[in-house]
């Protein structure tokens, strides 16, 4: 439960203020009744019960919102109503005219909304750092999924701990030794020690798993390799993981055959934990890729979530999607439990490898380190890169000058931060391979890109699509520029994609982003406005949310959201950021 310290003091008060008015109305009968609201409440039955008294009356609710326009969260059209929140729970929604509260908030028709959840973030580590939270909230969030493209900071020992922190780094930041955790529990611990401004739950990685038990090695794991990596996937899932999380477009995972993959997932088999996956292709062979992961969700009868779909490419523009959505949708039809999300934007953000051959990753990021500085290997990756389509490719599906370096930490390359591989090169007057391959090897791998890759129409027709969530997929490197996801993807949606070009109705955009997340992972008090519900919790007027980030300045946070309550602690107020500590680490046994 969070810790909200104020709730002690204010029943104290409540139970003063229920004596006096029992008293009232024991010696003057004349005394009007407050009124009723949905649900009785255990302290104020106490009370009048010391009186003897037969008549229930209302108590105290923390906070009343009057006369809001509830879009709940199902997808259902808005209605007029009043809200009550009384422990960080809603305790009541409809007329409650006669309610009392210690704090009343007039909506004036203002939109209340659930929380929003991302269901795919990548901030496992940034949680501890100072500061976290402003971005998330300010852009309606209140509880994200971490864990997500094979990537979980946790469990993190063994000896490929090293190797694994390295490979996480540019998605998570760089791990320190204070957060390299040996389980799911001990980080969950750790995380709710602190004090979290908004809830946050986590999928067990295979990437880290398969690291972990095997480096970064290439082919299918040996029975001891598998035997490890069950083992720790069991406990995760035990310690409260809402699900698994699959990078197969990464080393090492994209090392897996498919039998392989299925053989590494084996545990799950008929157990209702979701898979998210970032598919081992998203180019050219991003079709056949989803045709892949479908035959592994048919294998293992367990619920698919297909992460950030997309096609990169303008060779695969307006060709893949649709096709893609059709098997999705005939898949469904089949009793698959299959779904998709998308993030909304053009450019995506990840590890600047991610450009290169797969097969060159092999041993991790200090071999490939020394194979960026030896001249064979640099040939082989040119010519792999000049040609290849078997694999991402992505330089070849959009040059270079769609590729922007982020995350630069050596001096000799900070000045490039924000510039294209291309404009790099042009700069040092280095042929674009020479100057991608000398800034990786500098950079020791761990640097990240921002890299234009897909067609808008594309991203429209995914987020029309009833199956669809929407994410960020944001990223939380230790330095240098940001994706604007991070701090403005949530409010992009409603003031893009609702109220500029109407591609959603608002009760569309908001179940994507809270009911349908919430069912998605199992979280059963998220994501509907409804008595007995987590009170997380948003007022805002649609026409007034604005993304304020851009790529050229994207650490800005959104606005818009005159309130934001996170398990009833108001951690927005008037428009005001101010914090809070009420978040939740969120376990879900899926069926283990």
């Amino acid at each position: 439960m969070a810790v909200k310290g104020h709730l002690s003091l204010r029943q104290s008060w409540m139970w003063s203020f229920l004596f006096i008015e029992a008293l009232l109305f024991a010696f003057f009968p004349v005394y009007p009744a407050v009124g009723e609201i949905a649900r009785g409440n255990d302290l104020a039955k106490q009370a009048w019960g010391v009186l003897d008294c037969k008549k229930e009356v209302i108590y105290m609710l923390d906070t009343l919102i009057r006369g809001a326009k509830i879009v709940d969260g199902t997808g259902k059209a808005a209605f007029t109503a009043d809200v009550g929140i009384l422990d960080g729970m809603i305790e009541a929604v409809g007329n409650l005219s006669g309610a009392q509260a210690f704090e009343t908030i007039e909506a004036a028709s203002r939109v209340l909304t659930p929380g929003f959840i991302d269901m795919h973030r990548h901030a496992d580590a940034a949680l501890f750092r100072e500061g976290f939270g402003e971005a998330e909230l300010c852009q309606g969030l209140t509880t994200l999924v971490n864990g997500n493209c094979g990537m979980s900071l946790a469990p993190l020992s063994g000896a490929h701990a090293d190797e694994c922190a390295k490979y996480l780094a540019p998605i998570t930041g760089n791990i320190p030794p204070e957060l390299r955790f040996a389980s799911i529990d001990s980080y969950f611990k750790a995380a709710q020690g602190r004090g979290l401004p908004l809830s946050c739950a986590e999928l067990i990685g295979m990437g880290t798993l398969r690291t972990l038990a095997a480096g970064f090695t290439t082919g299918d794991l040996s029975p001891l390799e598998l035997r490890d990596l069950h083992y720790h996937m069991e406990a995760a899932l035990a310690d409260g993981a809402c699900g698994v999380s699959l990078g197969l477009g990464y080393a090492p995972e994209i090392f897996y055959s498919t039998d392989g993959l299925i053989r590494a997932l084996a545990p799950l088999h008929r157990s209702g934990v979701p898979i998210c996956v970032h598919m081992r292709q998203e180019g050219d062979g991003v079709v056949d890729a989803l045709r892949e992961m479908l035959e592994v969700a048919r294998a293992l009868q367990t619920p698919l979530e297909v992460s950030h779909l997309k096609a990169i490419g303008g060779r695969n523009a307006r060709k893949a999607v649709p096709e893609m959505l059709s098997l999705i949708e005939r898949a469904r039809e089949d009793g698959l439990d299959v779904m998709c999300d998308v993030y909304p934007y053009t450019a995506g953000s990840t590890q600047l490898i991610h450009v290169l051959p797969p097969e060159f990753q092999e041993g991790g990021t200090e071999a490939l380190t020394k194979r960026l500085l030896d001249d064979a290997a640099r040939k082989e990756m040119r010519a792999r890169m000049e040609a290849g389509s078997d694999f991402e490719n992505i330089t070849l599906l959009v040059g270079f000058d769609n590729v922007i370096a982020i995350g630069l930490q050596m001096d000799e390359y900070r000045r490039f931060e924000g510039k294209s591989i291309a404009e790099i090169a042009r700069t040092l007057q280095k042929d674009p391979f020479d100057a991608l391959f000398d800034l990786l090897a500098a950079e020791q791998c761990n640097t990240g890109m921002i890299d234009y890759i897909s067609d808008e129409e594309d991203v429209r027709d995914i987020l029309r699509t009833p199956f669809s969530g929407v994410i960020s997929d944001a990223t939380y490197p230790s330095g240098g520029r940001v994706h604007p996801r991070v701090y403005g993807t949530f409010a992009r949606l409603i003031e893009k994609y609702v109220v500029q070009e109407r591609v959603l109705t608002l009760e569309q955009a908001v179940h994507k982003v809270t009911g349908h997340a919430a069912d998605r992972f199992g979280f059963e008090k998220k994501g509907v406005i409804a008595a007995g519900m987590d009170a997380d919790l948003l007022l805002f007027s649609p026409e007034n949310i604005h993304e304020q980030g851009t790529y050229a300045r994207p650490n800005v946070p959104a606005t818009g959201f005159d309130e934001v309550f996170v398990l009833g602690e108001r951690v927005i107020e008037n428009g005001v950021y101010r914090g809070g500590s009420s978040g939740e680490m969120l376990g879900a046994r899926m069926g283990y």
